[in-house]
């Protein structure tokens, strides 16, 4: 069954029902393996009553090797049941992995901050529901009433205080759930609280050190941490309380099972070997009970696990089924958009409209917090408008798949950051490397000399996230990776903050080489030396486009170039 055929929500569920088999095959298991633990609880009610009054060693030889046979059998089903369930996990960790990534990232490119790697650790955590053997007193537990069936027919009285037993820790059970439900759901939320906040600690290291900030920034760990220490605490001391009178019951229900058998034995209604018998028995029967007890945060947290993964799957692109376009030609038309980011009051940007045709080089300026960054994700399809539309050829950009137009699209955000890797690998947008198109990418972008003084040139490993380069460094391979395969829409954002005198010249002649190309070129800049290669500027304030400047002596170097106006920017039409 393909995953991706369906609409529905319930991804992990259709990924479960996959191996609905093997499920199936450990059921199977479960069902023998319960129907074999009779097996020792009958020798002995056997020897007792028969062999040792009958004094017949030909009967205990026999006896003997069908428990023996029988334990062998139970042994390998147990194995076989564990093996099952360990390959069910990885399978689902392997199959999902993938996708809950990319939810992730959805997720996080949708509330415009860097999300945790949470939810694969919750993949983790449900793999190990299944094989750690976590999930067997579930498996098991149906198969008590054939244990209680058998008390009852070695005596009523057995069968009546073994019932009430089982009864009192199921009901514990179900006690454990709802007093530790919400309180498990907090715990969880406030460690990765405190874990997110140390990941960005520790992204941030050089600043806190060298600015003082260490002790008031662990300071602030702390409070994280402690919350979450606390919560945990509390949790653990509930479920610990819940689990010592879980044992407490098993206890006494032991005692009471063994001293009524006594009772029944010296009146003559019960044999010795019945005694026994019922006393394994009765633990066998609560036995699921008892240790689903004891495994009972792993339930919940599985569950809470299962929750968020499948809102991860919801989110993953490659469960929807969008319709393949014609890859788009032409110009890119912005047509009265207004957007807000969510959780905000008030639109960061207002009614913006623009057209830009191919070859045409449009720069963007204004104030902090004028709306330019949020019109440059809009632009590459980051972001849906709430209002108005932009389309690219005609089309509207959200209905492209994000793997066919990417190549199209060359994206240089304010934050740039690279992958761990190889220098080839991430101008390769880490795919697979193309030699020829990385240098000619990097000598684009005037790259090349400098990544040839590497120790391993193209092929030396950056570090995690470009940390052995610095931050110019970093920002003209970045550039490298956004013009590689020479994209027909290149969207630039402060492309020039951390580079030298070389560095911007290397950009001049980037935004020169792809106009060349027809490339429909959008950057933001404060830099009034790069501005002055646009044919047009924009001025932005308060999210709207409050000018659009016009660069003459440009125009005069360039006169197939379109230019923009202010009527164009205020009063387009689509063609």
């Amino acid at each position: 069954m393909d995953l991706r055929e369906s609409s529905d929500n319930k991804y992990l569920r259709m990924c479960l029902s996959t191996q609905r088999n093997k499920i199936i095959a450990a059921l199977v298991f479960s069902f023998i393996l319960n129907i074999l633990m009779l097996t020792v609880p009958l020798y002995l009610l056997q020897i007792i009553n028969r062999v040792i009054p009958s004094q017949s060693a030909d009967t205990l030889l026999f006896l003997t090797i069908i428990v023996l046979a029988s334990l062998t059998t139970i042994a390998f089903l147990e194995s076989m049941r564990r093996l099952v369930f360990s390959h069910i996990g990885n399978w689902i960790d392997r199959r999902l992995g993938g996708f809950v990534l990319s939810g992730s990232i959805i997720k996080s490119v949708n509330k415009c901050r860097p999300s945790s790697s949470q939810s694969l650790r919750e993949l983790s955590t449900l793999r190990r529901l299944f094989s750690d053997g976590s999930f067997f007193p579930l498996m098991d537990l149906p198969w008590t009433p054939v244990f209680m069936l058998v008390l009852f027919m070695l005596h009523p009285v057995i069968g009546i205080i073994s019932l009430a037993g089982a009864v009192a820790l199921f009901c514990l059970a179900l006690f454990n759930e709802f007093s530790t439900r919400s309180l498990t759901t907090q715990a969880s939320d406030a460690s990765s609280t405190s874990y997110r906040y140390a990941a960005s600690v520790l992204r941030n290291s050089d600043a806190i050190q060298a600015m003082g900030m260490r002790s008031d920034v662990i300071g602030t760990w702390d409070r994280y941490h402690d919350k979450s220490v606390e919560l945990a605490t509390k949790l653990n001391s509930r479920s610990n309380k819940i689990t010592s009178f879980a044992k407490f019951i098993r206890m006494v229900l032991q005692i009471a099972v063994i001293g009524t058998g006594a009772l029944l034995v010296l009146k003559g209604q019960l044999t010795t070997g019945g005694l026994i018998a019922g006393m394994l028995l009765m633990r066998r029967a609560v036995a699921p009970m008892d240790r689903a007890i004891i495994t009972w945060k792993t339930f919940i947290s599985a569950r809470n696990a299962f929750d968020s993964i499948e809102k991860r799957l919801a989110l993953a692109p490659e469960f929807r089924s969008q319709q393949t376009l014609p890859l788009p030609q032409g110009y890119l038309s912005i047509r009265n958009v207004s957007y807000t980011y969510p959780n905000h009051t008030g639109s960061t940007l207002h009614d913006v409209t623009l057209k830009v045709h191919p070859g045409q080089v449009v720069g963007i300026t204004g104030n902090t917090a004028a709306g330019k960054s949020t019109l440059s994700r809009l632009i590459v399809g980051l972001a849906k408008p709430d209002s108005g539309y932009i389309r690219f050829g005609g089309t509207d950009i959200s209905k492209f798949k994000a793997e066919e137009i990417g190549p199209l699209i060359g994206y240089l955000p304010q934050d740039n950051e690279l992958f761990s890797g190889s220098v080839e690998s991430n101008i390769a947008r880490m795919g697979e490397v193309d030699k020829l198109a990385v240098i000619e990418a990097a000598k684009l972008a005037g790259v090349h000399e400098m990544i040839m003084q590497f120790p391993s040139g193209y092929e030396t490993d950056i570090g995690d996230g470009g940390a052995y380069l610095s931050g110019g460094q970093k920002q003209r391979i970045a550039l490298a990776r956004a013009i590689f395969g020479y994209p027909k829409l290149l969207v630039l954002d402060e492309p020039d903050a951390n580079l030298d005198s070389d560095g911007k010249a290397a950009l001049s002649h980037v935004i020169k080489e792809m106009k060349k190309r027809e490339a429909i070129i959008i950057f933001i800049s404060h830099q009034s030396k790069v501005l002055e290669f646009a044919d047009s500027v924009v001025r932005m304030r308060k999210g709207k486009i409050i000018m659009s400047l016009a660069d003459n002596t440009k125009s005069r170097h360039s006169k197939a170039t379109p230019r923009l106006t202010s009527t164009s920017l205020t009063k387009v039409t689509d063609q």
